[in-house]
Formats: C-alpha cells, sequence, structure tokens
C-alpha cells in the first residue's frame, strides 16, 4: 500500500485555495483544509475535493493566532504523522492610500499574510525536516512586484513573504525541502470585487483575467516531482505582465 501524501493548504475555503486543494486532491493528496470564518465554504471545498476522487478535513484556525494554530497543527500532524504538502495560501486586501490607512489595516493583512506564513510553516516544517522532504509553496502577489496606489499593506506583505521564502528556501534544501513562490495577478476571485477590472484588464497583454484553477495547476507542478530542482523560485502567473 503506497504512503498517504497529506497536503495543508491554508485559506482554503475560496478562491485560489479552494481551487489548490481540489487540484492537488486530482493528484491523490489528503487535504487538509484551513479556514477562518466561513465553515460553510469549507464545507463545500471538501465537497469538491471528494468530488475530484480524495478525501480531505477541515481545520479552523486563525492564522494569525500562534497558540491557536499550533494547538490544531498538532492534533493534525498526530493524526496523519507527517505534511508533505504545505500551501501557504491565507492573505487578506484592506486598500487604502497610505495617509489615510488605520493601523488595523496594516495590521491585519501584513500579519494574516507573514505572521500567518511563520505559525503555519514553522510547525509544518520540524515534521518536514525529520522526514527529510517535503514541498512548501507560498501564494504571494504580482502587487509584490509591481503594486498600484492604495495597496502599501498588501505589496509590504506580500513582498515580505518572497523574501522569507527565498530566505528558508537556502536554510532547508539539504533537508530535501523545496519552498518556491507564486505570484498571481489579476485573478477572478472575491478578492477582486470592486476593483477597476475593465481598466486592470488593459494592462495584461493576455488582456483577460486568469483563473484560480490556472494558478492551482502551478501549485499542483511545484509541489510535485517534476519540480524537483526548483528551490527558492518565484513564478510569475499573470498573463505577461512584467
Amino acid at each position: 500500500m503506497s504512503e498517504k501524501k497529506v497536503a495543508l493548504v491554508t485559506g482554503a475555503s475560496r478562491g485560489i485555495g479552494r481551487a489548490t486543494a481540489v487540484e492537488l486532491a486530482r493528484a491523490g493528496y489528503f487535504i487538509v483544509i484551513n479556514y477562518n470564518a466561513n465553515e460553510d465554504a469549507a464545507k463545500e471545498t471538501l465537497k469538491q475535493v471528494r468530488e475530484a476522487g480524495a478525501e480531505g478535513e477541515i481545520a479552523q484556525f486563525d492564522v494569525m493566532d500562534t497558540q491557536q494554530t499550533t494547538e490544531k497543527l498538532k492534533e493534525v500532524v498526530e493524526r496523519h504523522k507527517k505534511i508533505q504538502v504545505l500551501v501557504s495560501n491565507a492573505g487578506i486586501t484592506a486598500d487604502g492610500l497610505f495617509m489615510m490607512m488605520g493601523e488595523d489595516e496594516w495590521d491585519s493583512v501584513i500579519n494574516t499574510t507573514l505572521k500567518g506564513f511563520f505559525n503555519v510553516t514553522r510547525m509544518v516544517l520540524r515534521e518536514m525536516v525529520k522526514s527529510r522532504c517535503g514541498s512548501i509553496v507560498a501564494v504571494s502577489s504580482l502587487a509584490a512586484i509591481a503594486p498600484n496606489r492604495g495597496q502599501a499593506n498588501y505589496a509590504a506583505a506580500k513582498a515580505g513573504l518572497i523574501g522569507a521564502c527565498r530566505s528558508l528556501s537556502k536554510e532547508v534544501a539539504r533537508f530535501g525541502i523545496r519552498v518556491n513562490v507564486v505570484a498571481p495577478g489579476l485573478i477572478k476571485t472575491e478578492m477582486i470585487e470592486g476593483a477597476p477590472v475593465a481598466e486592470m484588464k488593459k494592462m495584461i497583454p493576455m488582456e483577460r483575467m486568469g483563473r484560480p484553477e490556472e494558478v492551482a495547476r502551478v501549485i499542483r507542478f511545484l509541489c510535485s516531482g517534476d519540480a524537483s530542482y526548483m528551490t527558492g523560485q518565484v513564478v510569475g502567473v499573470n498573463g505577461g505582465v512584467y
């Protein structure tokens, strides 16, 4: 009997996270679906995972909460022994002009992305080091490289994620662990509601928004053995924007 492969996807109740959970399910992974607030949406992701031919479970915890995250992931690791794949996708937006931005808007965006990455990855990484294998993929954004006005907090968070992953990739490569980043551009998810999509599409050479599934397929590749010599890389999925 082949060993069960387990993938943890944070922020998996919608958008890119949900699409990634389903894509990894198709690749044969047992999916741990993290969500913070919307249990019904997480259950829908689990339904789609099962329809894709795999099994999974939902795990409610706020990635910003160190104690909550640590306790929940201890339970997950004890139950499954190890996690081979981590997709760090949890993130939020709170756009606004820098001069008008409140401290809460800054902290919530930075902490969800960066402290969330720290809390989750630190726990999972310990088991990956013991087994001397694993793949971590973090979801950054084109905004980390080419941000628009009103995105200082989001751009800072996503750029910080790239720096953290590149540094971490050098620390853990000798343990057989790979760390890569995807940087999506304009993707059709709930996060772009209210954005000036028509104007934004004019800046994209392919003249369209991307689909969550198109990002998820790149993540699946980075998690797979087909990407066995890739670590510390940032892969843009953005329709040709540079």
